[in-house]
């Protein structure tokens, strides 16, 4: 089983509340769902989103961990081990 070797990166807790994906609200884009990075807390929207800002995030900074931001969600995704968490 594949395991995350990045959870040492892991310097922020998921917000409890967010506005939305920063560079939609910026420029008037929508989003399906949101990430949130855990090294630096930046929200981005998903892969099924038009913006896909989640992990163009990740691809610019190399912050390999982002964990769901929407209500109720746990779940969270190493990019770089391509692992659920």
């Amino acid at each position: 089983m594949a395991e995350c070797t990045h959870l040492d990166q892991v310097r922020v807790e998921t917000p409890e509340h967010v506005e939305g994906c920063e560079e939609c609200l910026t420029s008037g884009g929508t989003w399906v769902e949101l990430r949130a990075c855990r090294v630096c807390g930046h929200v981005g929207c998903c892969d099924s989103s038009p913006g896909t800002h989640a992990t163009k995030h990740y691809q610019e900074t190399g912050h390999p961990i982002m964990s769901s931001a929407m209500p109720g969600a746990t779940w969270s995704y190493c990019y770089v081990d391509e692992v659920m968490l």
